[in-house]
């Protein structure tokens, strides 16, 4: 894809300068916020545009409001947690638009943060609404997307603004999601290992279509895994199969071996006799290769796939990771993902891990510090990897 501009091609100095940050943070049972990953990944762009001596206005959404004003979720509380990452005051609006924003964006000086409120409480902002698109824009001279994570979403804040200001960039991290899952995946250094999990043969069949022509090893797990199992004949037990699609996985078994390309299938697996999904609790546990018996649900490759998978990561030169193996939210269902988590991260590939779930995991396994890049979008990244156009990528300037 052509290059888009960045922060680095404009004068930012006395500017007001909107950037589209991805303030979406996880918050635990006391309304705090138990993963502060996403603000840590806008700093470089924010302190760039602090340096440059820019008016930044930050805005964000935070949770599903659904236009209706919902305390918690208040950007404020993230507000607080900028600011002591920034070493600096940030100005916490309780409104995006409006005569009180504005008067307070115009007293705001060179190098100052400003950070409005959940842009969700409005409805106009799902709905891409003109007039709150360009009474947000309003508020800015230079438009700045950092928000990869909502960039496939043509909203007001990511695709409608754009129309109303003329310069119109990308931040660091966007540029960064756009290297790592763009450039670095089309132009591969080789061996180029993907590994896919997740739940449904259907979410992931746009990348496997998009990325077969690229990839040596395409390396397979999550619940997924059982329909293709299903499409080779293999008993499944109770594990979620997608029966409408076991056709559409022998297609796909078919390209790879037109292809060439090396497509395994985990051996074994970690199977309970009873799974609740909303307590995410397990009864019974046993590892069972191949085929899996009636009345017991897989929820994790096993330990053969993983030595098995793990002797393939070892001899790649770029991985890209998208999609849990197992349950990794239960112990006795995470060692599959883990474990495979530990190879990438010993291994001296570049590794390119989706976010979602799987950036949840990998953080949660302890690995994050050593992977090359964990994006901060979940769907924003498949829909990037299945080769779509993100609406607030393709508003950008291009260089």
């Amino acid at each position: 894809m052509q290059k888009i501009k960045t922060i680095r091609d404009v004068d930012c100095e006395g500017k007001r300068v909107f950037v589209r940050v991805d303030f979406n943070v996880p918050l635990n049972e006391r309304g705090t916020v138990s993963d502060d990953a996403r603000v840590v990944a806008s700093l470089p762009t924010i302190e760039y545009l602090i340096q440059s001596g820019a008016r930044v206005i930050l805005a964000s959404h935070l949770g599903r409001p659904e236009g209706e004003r919902v305390a918690k979720y208040s950007m404020s509380v993230v507000a607080k947690i900028l600011a002591q990452y920034l070493g600096k005051s940030v100005l916490f609006l309780p409104n995006c638009v409006g005569e009180d924003v504005n008067f307070a964006v115009n007293k705001m000086t060179n190098s100052s943060v400003a950070l409005l409120e959940n842009l969700r409480f409005y409805g106009g902002e799902t709905k891409n609404d003109p007039e709150f698109a360009r009474q947000l824009a309003s508020l800015a001279d230079i438009y700045v997307n950092d928000a990869f994570g909502t960039a496939h979403r043509a909203h007001a804040s990511t695709e409608g603004i754009t129309h109303f200001i003329e310069t119109k960039v990308a931040g660091f991290l966007m540029e960064r999601e756009l290297n790592f899952l763009g450039s670095k995946v089309l132009d591969p250094e080789r061996p180029f290992t993907v590994i896919l999990g997740g739940a449904k043969v259907s979410d992931k069949i746009n990348i496997i279509d998009n990325l077969l022509d690229k990839a040596d090893n395409l390396l397979i797990g999550g619940a997924m895994a059982f329909t293709f199992l299903a499409a080779n004949g293999h008993q499944t037990g109770t594990s979620l199969v997608e029966n409408d699609r076991i056709s559409l996985a022998r297609d796909v078994l078919a390209a790879v071996r037109e292809k060439g390309v090396n497509m395994l299938i985990p051996v074994d697996f970690i199977a309970t006799n009873e799974y609740n999904s909303e307590e995410m609790t397990m009864g019974e546990v046993m590892t069972v290769e191949s085929d899996i018996p009636e009345g017991w649900c897989g929820v994790d490759i096993g330990p053969k796939t993983v030595e098995k998978y793990g002797t393939v990561v070892s001899h790649s030169k770029t991985i890209l990771w998208n999609g849990p193996l197992g349950i990794f939210e239960i112990e006795g269902a995470s060692n599959g993902t883990f474990g495979l988590a530990k190879v990438v991260a010993s291994s001296e590939a570049m590794s390119i891990i989706g976010g979602g779930d799987l950036g949840k995991a990998i953080r949660k396994s302890g690995y994050d510090n050593y992977m090359t890049f964990i994006s901060t979008g979940g769907g924003a990244s498949l829909e990037f990897l299945e080769g779509k156009e993100l609406p607030g990528i393709a508003a950008l300037d291009r260089a």
